[in-house]
C-alpha cells in the first residue's frame, strides 16, 4: 500500500478532521505542513470507504444506518459548522491570534442559533450514544475540530447545559485518535 500523504496545517480544523479519520482508521501516513484550505469532508469519506477494513468503522455498511449517519453528517455540515465556525472565529481566533476583541453582535446572534442546534442534538443523543447510532462515525468526528476551540470559550456552557451532548462531547474528545491530533498540534 502506498503511503498516504496529508498536506495541511495541524491548527486547521479541516486538517484536524482528516488526521482524526486517519488515526481512527489506524493508517500510517506522512504529514506535510502547508498553508492550505481544502474540503476535508470529502477526504474523510474517501478514507472511510477506501479503508473500511482498517481501524474504526467510521461508516455503516447497512444502507439504513448509513442513511441515518449521512443525515447527521449533513446537519453538521449545513447547520452546526457555519455557526460554530463563526463563534470560533469571534471568540477564539480574533482575541487569541489577532489580538482584537470579538464582535459582540455576531456572538449574540450566533449563540442562540448554536443552542438550538445543540437542543436537537440533545434529543438525538437521548436516543443513541452517537449521532449516527450506537457507533462512533464520521457524523461525530466531523464536529470535533471546531468543537475543540469552542470548548475553550464561553460557548462551552451551551455544550454543558445539555446532559447528553455533554456526555457525547466527553466521549468523542477522549478518543485516542483525537488525542493524537491534539498532540501533533502541541508540537507546532
Amino acid at each position: 500500500m502506498a503511503a498516504i500523504k496529508v498536506h495541511g496545517n495541524p491548527l486547521s480544523t479541516v486538517t484536524m478532521r482528516v488526521l482524526a479519520t486517519l488515526y481512527e482508521k489506524e493508517l500510517d501516513h506522512e504529514f506535510v505542513i502547508v498553508d492550505l484550505r481544502a474540503e476535508s469532508r470529502a477526504i474523510t469519506k474517501y478514507i472511510a470507504y477506501e479503508y473500511a477494513d482498517k481501524g474504526t468503522q467510521l461508516i455503516y455498511q447497512d444502507p439504513k444506518k448509513m442513511a441515518i449517519t449521512s443525515v447527521w453528517m449533513e446537519v453538521e455540515a449545513l447547520q452546526y459548522d457555519k455557526i460554530a465556525t463563526t463563534l470560533g472565529m469571534e471568540l477564539g481566533y480574533k482575541p487569541v491570534v489577532l489580538g482584537i476583541s470579538p464582535d459582540a453582535t455576531v456572538v449574540e446572534e450566533n449563540e442562540p442559533k448554536l443552542a438550538m442546534v445543540l437542543d436537537i442534538y440533545e434529543s438525538r443523543l437521548a436516543e443513541s450514544k452517537y449521532l449516527g447510532g450506537d457507533c462512533f462515525t464520521l457524523a461525530d468526528l466531523h464536529h470535533m475540530p471546531i468543537m475543540r476551540f469552542l470548548l475553550g470559550t464561553q460557548i462551552k456552557k451551551l455544550f454543558d447545559s445539555c446532559p447528553h451532548v455533554s456526555a457525547w462531547v466527553a466521549d468523542i474528545t477522549a478518543r485516542p485518535a483525537w488525542l493524537k491530533v491534539l498532540a501533533l498540534q502541541s508540537k507546532q
